[in-house]
């Protein structure tokens, strides 16, 4: 599909895709309970890989686009987001810091793919980014600076992951997604023995309860199998500048999720900041010009 304006099938496929983003985030909160984080991300996408990688034929692809997409999206994304979803940032601001994917992704595809931003979606991710930026002067300081800073880095890698996909272009991607996961774990296996050492892998698997394994699934079907084979299917056939800002309703869902799990309060500001960013995508993804035909 040519046109820059998504289908109302696929735009409900993008909103069920980020309203499982959204939500994980509580789910990753209550996995960190017992596991360390690096050991959780390990577990999470060895799941994903297995059994299905030894029923799914590997996509027609180089061996390093496959590779790639696996570091980017589990090391880079999910090794750094479990790492500082650990006590250095909340729920709610991580799900809402992650989504500079959406500017990182846009202009990634300006540079690499000489993809042409409409002025309209300018305008969209600027109300969006109001609505952001309204989120961050509320914060109430209990996040560091090396949270802050590991949540950019993982949503780099996540853009990153997004122009890796978009290259491998029309292909199964459940396949793809499933071959990938295979090359996160043993990088992520290999830097939770590092970093987090054997006695807290022991303790953590030892005191991982049914609720600890049914985020690991959760994070394992839900999110990496279908959340990122349904977004790749959808960057491989739309400008990155369309799909992209649909995660900005991540942290709309994360907030929600959180008040609903959390009991955290949603006072005016709160909801003024979801108006922003639900008003960007509007602008971004109703508008049409007048000398544009209406899509397929």
């Amino acid at each position: 599909m040519n046109s820059a304006s998504l289908s109302l099938p696929h735009f409900l496929l993008a909103l069920g895709v980020v309203a499982i983003w959204g939500s994980n985030f509580v789910v990753i909160k209550l996995g960190l309970t017992h596991l360390p984080p690096l050991l959780f991300a390990a577990l999470r996408f060895a799941i994903a890989a297995v059994p299905l990688i030894f029923f799914l034929k590997r996509p027609d692809l180089p061996w390093r686009n496959i590779a790639a997409f696996g570091m980017f999206i589990g090391v880079g994304q999910f090794g750094l987001l479990f790492i500082a979803m650990q006590g250095h940032i909340s729920p709610g601001l991580a799900s809402l810091v992650i989504q500079m994917q959406v500017f990182f992704t846009v202009f990634l595809a300006m540079r690499l793919e000489h993809e042409r931003v409409k002025p309209r979606q300018w305008l969209a991710l600027v109300m969006a980014a109001s609505g952001i930026a309204i989120i961050v002067v509320h914060t109430d300081g209990t996040t560091t600076i090396g949270g802050l800073a590991m949540m950019l880095l993982a949503a780099f890698s996540w853009s990153c992951g997004n122009m890796v996909v978009k290259r491998a272009g029309k292909i199964n991607m459940v396949a793809y997604v499933v071959w990938s996961s295979a090359f996160s774990v043993p990088p992520l296996l290999l830097l939770s023995i590092i970093f987090e050492g054997w006695p807290a892998i022991t303790e953590g698997l030892v005191h991982a309860d049914t609720t600890t394994w049914l985020a690991v699934l959760w994070q394992a079907s839900a999110n990496s199998i279908f959340g990122y084979a349904a977004w790749g299917w959808l960057l491989a056939r739309y400008p990155a500048a369309t799909i992209t800002p649909m995660a900005l309703l991540v942290p709309v869902f994360g907030m929600a999720a959180s008040s609903w799990w959390l009991n955290e309060s949603m006072p005016a500001w709160k909801l003024t900041a979801m108006s922003l960013v639900i008003g960007g995508l509007a602008i971004n993804l109703l508008w049409r010009t007048r000398s544009s035909p209406p899509s397929p």
